[in-house]
């Protein structure tokens, strides 16, 4: 059998037990300690490298059931139709109608991601603007980011449409509760805004609910600014 095919079977046969692999796994199944043999098979017939754990997976192209944002998830292990990270968080910016706050894309990419849209907005592939002490990542195209930069406003002003039914629940309990800790002074109003501004569904009314369940007193207002991801 010539060596092409037998390495083609092996990948084949590879994948039909397990999704994704890492390199030692298709180092044994390939019986080969050749990177460049590796990928030249896998290149034959199309991968996908995970955004996700610094690239250590790889999946075959035609496995993967990415979702509307180009995102697909095997147990915690990310892959994007983009490619890298980078490249998938720019993604996600460019086509979110109000730019993306760093939540936001955490909870679309499940990561942390602040190293890397540092290093984007220094290389200007994407801008960045501060609203309610939090930065909504925004295109790097400066039309196209003022006309996201004018959809989160109208988003953060006008929100309650949008938002679900009271009571919130656990996770925006702590979110709503931490904020009382960082604004002590601040009323359920300027929580709501803050909260929203971060990409959070809360409305002044849930947090109303939430200070009366905790016995939290707003006072007067007295904001200090304070910039953040």
């Amino acid at each position: 059998m010539p060596p092409e095919r037998k390495y083609l079977i092996a990948l084949e046969t590879l994948f039909k037990r397990k999704h994704v692999v890492v390199l030692d796994e298709l180092r044994h199944e390939l019986q080969t300690h050749s990177r460049t043999t590796i990928f030249r098979v896998l290149s034959s017939v199309g991968y996908h490298t995970s955004y996700s754990h610094a690239g250590r997976f790889y999946t075959l192209k035609e496995i993967p059931e990415f979702n509307d944002l180009g995102i697909w998830f095997w147990r915690d292990v990310g892959f994007s139709m983009h490619g890298t990270l980078r490249a998938a968080a720019i993604s996600l910016v460019e086509r979110a109608p109000a730019g993306q706050t760093h939540e936001e894309l955490q909870e679309r990419l499940r990561l942390r991601l602040h190293d890397t849209l540092r290093d984007l907005v220094e290389a200007k592939a994407l801008g960045r603007r501060l609203w309610e002490d939090v930065y909504v990542y925004l295109n790097a195209n400066r039309e196209a980011a003022e006309v996201q930069w004018a959809e989160r406003q109208r988003l953060v002003r006008y929100p309650v449409e949008q938002k679900p039914a009271l009571p919130p629940d656990p996770a925006r309990v702590i979110d709503i509760l931490l904020d009382v800790i960082h604004h002590p002074k601040d009323d359920a109003k300027a929580t709501a805004r803050r909260l929203t501004a971060r990409g959070l569904a809360i409305t002044s009314e849930q947090i109303e609910a939430v200070f009366t369940n905790y016995g939290v007193k707003k006072t007067v207002r007295s904001r200090s600014r304070r910039s953040g991801y």
